[in-house]
């Protein structure tokens, strides 16, 4: 017999006309000490199934049945663990413990408790900050005790729904490698929730997909007989590891084509140029006016010896040291690094946000001293304006660099880039009616609408879910096509780096970073992921960029 069943499961919310099926027909048959990642977009259930194991929900149909038993409530013999870490703020590491311990233990002795709770932060690594609390303590850390806290419950099935999804990518990687060192060593039932198919492959025995929402399901089953432990670096090169991730990769893309509207082809764009493509040129000129050719091709944008330095009470501490690069006009170039290894000072300072201590840029032959129109920006938090409409949104740059447009050519322009990021049916909504990917999309068109002569991209997927992401990437690549853009993106996903670059300029750890290596992406385009995955020599471009994090990562962990 299963140690976990689901038959027939669905849910819904919302009253009368408002009522949503999220969940529709799940089934699910889960063996004692099998480890099972269910994947999925964002929205598409995954946190209801997660809470309906758990007992903190009702289904409106079928049944979940824990050892041939229904599940009416919670118990001890789940452990959850979510992505946000529900720590009590006012105690320490220990006593978060501690609670659920007294909980589930209440006949031991103090004395058993206490070293119970003891073994417990000892197995994750945390002994030397038992004493301290939750403000105290890195992401990762946090995490650390919310799945100490899990384990000190002796559960029968630990649940994770996206427990790792809001860390860095090098405390992610960690945390990965420590689920899967207790999981071969308790041999518990694991459930894990994850977008990130790298993190399922890694981790279990089977992946299945969710289906996009409304009325999402499990979809087809994926099993991964690789062998175990698994090393994210070495599974690079089993054939059978590339199969399975572009098998797995190709399925979800397929089921989630059908969730937006690409573009709405009956939105044309006006021939009508701004005003920073003809370096603030008088309101009367029009259409007939045309770009002046650039200062210099191959120095379209160019960065010579850029140091930041930061003032602190022990001496200024230089964050970029001497960074140097120059940028030929319609390239797009990943940069690439650690936590903390100025990525993004460096974009800040091109996008003209923050001053540079010493060296300079310059940008179409002309030194880059402040922010302007002719830099568009997308941040990690698209920080639209939350009363206004994703029309509105937009337009608020449009009519800023296309004053000489007419009215009906600025609603043109604004409209058909919405178009091409799939928000045609959504004009009208507000910011905060929208979701992230929705609105990263409404960021995306807000910049691609100013026509700049510089795209600076910093993280703009970084808070979406894996697979949000990848649909996002193939809008930005169709877009940046057809504008041809000079493009610098700040990224810490090596597949996202490959996918957009023509090169991917690699940077040391902080302090003092600089630029470690330069690889050129020989890839043809217009790129997609299906393609990419299928090219030859993708693998090999991956295996560059991993081992140079790699070797980093581990200066990294020394330093610490």
């Amino acid at each position: 017999m299963a140690l976990l069943e689901i038959e027939g499961l669905a849910k819904a919310y919302g009253e009368g006309a408002s009522r949503t099926e999220v969940l529709h027909d799940v089934n699910l048959s889960i063996d004692a000490g099998e480890f099972v990642a269910i994947v999925g977009f964002s929205g598409s259930g995954k946190t209801t199934l997660i809470s309906a194991i758990a007992g903190l929900l009702t289904p409106d149909a079928g049944e979940i049945r824990l050892r041939g038993k229904p599940v009416t409530g919670a118990g001890p013999e789940r452990g959850v663990v979510f992505q946000n870490y529900s720590l009590m703020p006012w105690l320490t590491v220990e006593a978060n413990i501690q609670l659920a311990v007294d909980a589930v233990f209440p006949k031991w002795t103090r004395q058993q408790r206490r070293e119970h709770v003891a073994r417990n932060i000892e197995r994750v690594g945390l002994s030397h900050a038992a004493k301290r609390r939750p403000a105290q303590l890195s992401g990762g850390m946090r995490q650390r005790v919310a799945v100490a806290r899990a384990l000190a419950m002796n559960p029968e099935i630990l649940l994770m729904d996206e427990p790792l999804s809001a860390l860095d990518a090098f405390t992610r990687a960690r945390l990965q490698d420590e689920i899967e060192a207790l999981w071969r060593t308790e041999r518990k039932t694991v459930v894990l929730v994850t977008n990130d198919v790298d993190e399922a492959l890694l981790l279990a025995d089977r992946i299945i997909p969710l289906t996009p929402a409304p009325r999402a399901t499990l979809g087809r089953e994926f099993r991964v007989n690789l062998a175990r432990p698994r090393n994210r670096h070495t599974v690079n090169h089993d054939p059978a590891y590339r199969r399975l991730r572009a098998e797995i990769t190709q399925y979800l893309m397929e089921t989630g084509t059908r969730r937006h509207q690409v573009h709405d082809a009956r939105v044309r764009l006006p021939d009508v140029i701004p005003i920073t493509s003809s370096d603030f040129v008088p309101k009367a000129v029009r259409a007939v006016n045309r770009t002046k050719v650039a200062a210099n091709v191959d120095k379209f944008a160019e960065f010579y010896e850029v140091t930041k330095r930061y003032p602190t009470p022990q001496g200024p501490l230089t964050v970029v040291d001497r960074f140097t690069l120059d940028i030929r006009k319609g390239e797009f170039i990943s940069l690439i690094g650690h936590s903390g290894c100025g990525k993004s000072t460096v974009l800040s300072m091109i996008a003209g946000l923050t001053e540079v201590s010493d060296g300079g840029i310059t940008l179409d032959g002309r030194e880059v001293v402040a922010a302007g129109p002719d830099r568009g920006v997308v941040f990690q938090a698209p920080n639209l304006l939350p009363r206004l409409t994703a029309r509105e949104n937009v337009a608020v740059g449009v009519d800023r660099v296309y004053p000489h447009a007419s009215p009906e050519e600025r609603r043109d322009i604004t409209e058909y880039y919405l178009a091409r990021v799939g928000l045609s049916g959504a004009l009208d909504k507000r910011a905060h009616e929208l979701s992230n990917g929705m609105k990263q999309r409404v960021g995306l068109a807000r910049a691609f609408a100013l026509s700049p002569k510089l795209l600076l991209l910093d993280e703009p997927f970084g808070m979406l879910d894996a697979l949000t992401r990848w649909e996002l990437q193939e809008v930005l690549m169709e877009i940046w096509q057809r504008t041809r853009v000079t493009a610098i993106c700040v990224t810490h996903d090596v597949d996202e780096a490959i996918l957009l670059a023509d090169r991917v300029v690699m940077m040391t750890n902080g302090p003092r970073a600089r630029i470690g290596k330069v690889m050129n992406v020989d890839l043809p385009r217009p790129r997609t992921r299906k393609a990419l995955l299928e090219h030859p020599d993708y693998y090999t471009y991956r295996e560059e960029l991993m081992t140079f994090l790699e070797e980093h990562e581990h200066r990294s962990a020394q330093a610490a």
